[in-house]
């Protein structure tokens, strides 16, 4: 036979489960992916993105790449820098947490 759970332990466990759901949404994870996408989106309204591939070189040489990014980076604005730079700030936190994430599944604990 089952016991029906009483009412303080409804309220508990809908209090857990409230809590589980605020702290997946406040994860480092989904605040680097929220920072990611609203600098992506700034970057997009500040700057025609197809303007800047279309003056990009078409050549295959590292160093002209590099140049030319290393050009179009510092002859912006200061804000389309300053959301570059988050941007590329929060796709490494999204990295470092997918890591850790893959990690949990993949890579099993040495046993004593």
């Amino acid at each position: 036979m089952t016991e029906q759970p009483t009412s303080i332990e409804r309220v508990v466990m809908k209090r857990v489960y409230r809590m589980r759901v605020l702290r997946a949404l406040a994860s480092n994870t989904v605040l680097a992916a929220a920072v990611a996408a609203a600098a992506l989106y700034g970057i997009g309204r500040e700057v025609w993105v197809a303007k800047v591939f279309a003056n990009m070189p078409q050549v295959a040489s590292l160093s002209a790449q590099t140049s030319f990014w290393l050009s179009a980076f510092f002859h912006t604005h200061f804000l389309v820098e300053a959301l570059i730079v988050a941007t590329l700030l929060a796709l490494i936190i999204l990295a470092r947490e997918t890591a850790r994430l893959l990690a949990q599944f993949f890579i099993t604990p040495a046993r004593a």
